[in-house]
């Protein structure tokens, strides 16, 4: 979070993006910091335990490049990749990468099913219920990486529901790390850390 001007040149990027494409709803903007760049800076509250240097972490549905674009921002020791099949979208994080130069980010436009490569981490945000995106995240997960879901409120019947995947994979919960969003009222998140 050091780097105030950069996050500062970012959102005006972002927003210069948004008024084109709506990768976020108009309200939404008012608390671009606080509902997507702080929910997608979560992470650090997982990647603090752990030694993440020379990963790669690919972000499955990444839409207007959250959490990818802050993490890539944040950690220029890992290779992040931005994962959306949606072209306009990943022309909006293609030209903020451009802009900042950004050089840890890559973007693919594909759909996670058609990928080979194995990634040291996985993340997801606001795309599918966890039983549905584990599906497409495990298969891309090396032996000892992390899948890290971030989810809502409905935490725990999504967990209930993902059981079967998790056990078709043989993958664990290891951990799940909740924390608040920095807004009036309450919104509670959580990352549901998932180790293959």
């Amino acid at each position: 979070m050091e780097n105030k001007e950069y996050y500062e040149k970012y959102i005006k990027l972002f927003l210069e993006q948004n008024a084109k494409l709506n990768l976020i709803s108009k309200n939404d903007e008012k608390f671009l910091w606080e509902k997507h760049i702080f929910d997608s800076l979560a992470i650090e509250r997982f990647f603090s335990q752990i030694d993440i240097e020379g990963a790669k972490l690919l972000d499955i549905g990444t839409g207007g490049g959250f959490p990818a674009l802050p993490i890539a921002l944040t950690y220029p020791q890992i290779e992040v990749y931005a994962l959306d099949s949606i072209r306009k979208k990943i022309n909006a994080i293609e030209s903020i990468k451009q802009k900042l130069k950004i050089d840890n980010l890559h973007t693919i436009c594909e759909r996670a099913e058609k990928l080979n490569e194995k990634y040291d981490f996985i993340t997801s945000r606001a795309v599918a219920p966890l039983k549905v995106i584990a599906g497409y995240a495990l298969p891309l997960l090396k032996k000892e990486g992390y899948f890290i879901a971030y989810k809502s409120k409905k935490m725990s019947e999504e967990i209930d529901e993902a059981k079967n995947i998790l056990r078709k994979y043989q993958v664990k919960i290891v951990d799940i790390i909740e924390y608040s969003l920095p807004l009036e009222e309450i919104h509670t998140r959580n990352l549901i850390i998932i180790k293959k």
